[in-house]
């Protein structure tokens, strides 16, 4: 999966935070084609860096002006050339994050939270992230449960977003469909379903119950099933598909969207209560990976 080095984020980082506002957001535009939306200088980063396929495709931008990599060379000790063209300092900044990955100690982390895996990484298994993902969401969202009488954990809007969405299907008597734009609204709606619905999902993390994949563009699919249970009794099954595009600002994986579908027991089988599978196929997935 292509994509920047956690050392080349940081350094990324030292150049973008020279721009101007109306550049940063700009470049934004052009990095995802307009697909995203920024409402602020430290999101128009983390986009910029999440989008960027290498580190030579993004200081070669054009918005990444020869002075900015000029004045980030000098204050990193590299003095050049006044006269130097764009192309030569992009030469001169590429070997100097070379040689600082062949000087860096090769240093694996313990914490295996989800929230902090590396997707650029070469050996990255989006099946693990997911499978952990949902481990870490799920306990967090459950523990808002004040049937469960655990310690509510930290949930709130910082770990979506701003401008997630989250598309809520459920089909118990008859049929309805909700949408809800912005982390704030998207955090409060889903933490409505435990802390004032009484509701604990619990996800299917076998092979049949969760599929994940992604895309060279940072984005990352977690399609999971479950069921939903309030108190002693089972009240349905549900269907939820996560985008998870990384921050390279905090190293957090970030939900961008969410398709929850929920069914109610009543129409149901037995079958399906025990043992919730995905519906959803590869190629279902995939179109929402594009």
């Amino acid at each position: 999966m292509s994509g920047l080095s956690e050392l080349e984020r940081l350094d990324c980082t030292k150049i973008l935070r020279q721009m101007a506002q109306t550049d940063l957001m700009a470049l934004s535009d052009t990095v995802t084609n307009k697909l995203i939306i920024v409402e602020s200088e430290k999101e128009a980063m983390e986009t910029i860096l999440s989008f960027s396929k290498s580190a030579e495709e993004l200081l070669k931008r054009r918005k990444v002006y020869r002075d900015l990599i000029f004045k980030y060379l000098a204050k990193e000790g590299i003095i050049m050339p006044p006269t130097s063209e764009k192309h030569v300092l992009i030469k001169r900044t590429l070997e100097l994050w070379s040689s600082k990955r062949m000087n860096e100690p090769q240093q694996q982390s313990s914490d295996n939270r989800a929230g902090q895996h590396t997707g650029t990484d070469p050996g990255f298994d989006p099946q693990i992230l997911g499978q952990q993902f949902c481990q870490w969401f799920f306990g967090l969202l459950n523990s808002q449960n004040p049937a469960l009488g655990q310690e509510p954990q930290n949930w709130g809007p910082n770990h979506f977003w701003p401008d997630a969405k989250l598309r809520l299907l459920a089909r118990t008597c008859g049929e309805q469909m909700d949408e809800f734009a912005g982390a704030d609204l998207v955090s409060l709606r889903l933490l409505a379903l435990t802390r004032e619905e009484r509701l604990q999902l619990n996800p299917n993390l076998e092979a049949n119950g969760l599929r994940a994949m992604s895309s060279p563009h940072g984005l990352v699919l977690v399609a999971v099933a479950g069921t939903i249970h309030r108190d002693t009794s089972v009240m349905g099954i549900f269907e939820q598909i996560f985008g998870l595009i990384k921050s390279p600002l905090d190293n957090n994986w970030k939900i961008k969207f969410i398709n929850l579908k929920i069914r109610g027991q009543d129409a149901l089988s037995d079958k399906e209560v025990s043992a919730p599978a995905l519906t959803y196929n590869s190629t279902e997935l995939q179109q929402l990976c594009c």
